[in-house]
């Protein structure tokens, strides 16, 4: 394993992005995406991902060239055309406008369209929250999940992230999961690694569980606690893909394919000035309260460090400089 500063998981990550197409701001946004999902240990959401990145800029799967049109149809609703780009950069465009009208109006929604995958959704809502709104997130995915009883694939992992604000710019409660019990890459890494996967985890194509990584990836995931998740998955569906004009999932094509159409995902946020009641601050401080009763209890994200410098796998970093030349 190596151990690589941030600076330059950042710096190298930016380099490869721009080899492969990126214009410089835009490689610098994705860049810092990447940087900020190694730092806290988010492996799926961070290096591991350049790759693909690079290898979609190349084939024009993803545009690393378009700037993202902002608008503002009505004074509570944010919109923003990522054009085929980045997810990154297009949220980027749009946050100071969000914020203003979530401020104005006491709630306001950014909706961003046409997107590539956002990767890590709790790298948004924690951007939310750092200025002072409870932020709200949704997105779909490819789709790897059937209903409760069924086999066909109707819905992706389909993740909801929520960040909360301390009052002083920082953060006291987030949590970024899956509507699955777990998230795809984990199945990918496990096959990769030539690990068994827990049952509870996957159905395999005729729908009977499976501890089978391949299996797994050719059946389905499995919703987290059965019908609720499943509720939970389909509200993000509608929501990621019906308010924003993006895709719904079973028309989007593998994530991490180098070629083939752009994702054209979506990806929905509510942003939440806390100040509107009056009370959330106080009612905040009785519930962790509340959590913090019985010792090692904690509310989710609480206690989380960014560490740096941090390990990579040798493999890995070499395909990074590679991919930077």
């Amino acid at each position: 394993m190596a151990k690589v500063s941030l600076d330059e998981i950042d710096a190298q990550s930016k380099a490869a992005l721009m080899r492969h197409g990126a214009a410089e701001w835009i490689a610098g946004e994705v860049a810092y995406a990447v940087r900020k999902a190694e730092s806290v240990g988010n492996r799926i959401c961070g290096l591991y991902y350049l790759e693909s990145y690079c290898q979609q800029l190349k084939t024009g799967r993803v545009r690393g060239d378009v700037e993202p049109v902002v608008s503002q149809p009505r004074p509570g609703a944010v919109v923003v055309d990522a054009k085929f780009g980045f997810a990154q950069p297009a949220f980027s465009r749009a946050l100071d406008r969000a914020v203003e009208a979530a401020r104005s109006c006491g709630v306001a929604s950014l909706a961003v369209g046409h997107a590539h995958t956002c990767t890590s959704l709790g790298f948004f809502t924690e951007k939310i929250a750092k200025r002072g709104l409870v932020g709200l997130g949704m997105t779909n995915a490819s789709p790897i999940v059937a209903p409760p009883g069924g086999k066909s694939r109707v819905i992706g992992t389909n993740p909801i992230a929520f960040s909360v604000p301390d009052g002083k710019g920082g953060i006291v409660m987030q949590f970024d999961q899956s509507t699955t019990t777990v998230a795809l890459g984990k199945i990918t890494m496990a096959k990769a690694a030539g690990e068994r996967i827990p049952e509870g985890w996957a159905l395999d194509a005729s729908g009977q569980p499976t501890t089978d990584p391949e299996a797994a990836l050719a059946g389905s995931l499995v919703s987290m606690g059965g019908y609720k998740g499943w509720g939970f998955g389909l509200m993000a569906e509608l929501l990621a893909a019906g308010m924003t004009g993006g895709v719904v999932s079973r028309d989007v094509k593998p994530l991490k394919a180098p070629e083939g159409a752009p994702h054209d995902l979506g990806q929905y946020y509510l942003l939440m000035d806390p100040d509107t009641s009056g009370a959330f601050y106080d009612r905040l401080a009785q519930v962790a309260e509340g959590v913090a009763l019985d010792e090692g209890a904690r509310m989710p994200g609480q206690g989380k460090r960014e560490a740096d410098p941090v390990e990579v796998p040798d493999a890995l970093w070499a395909q990074v400089a590679a991919l930077a030349g």
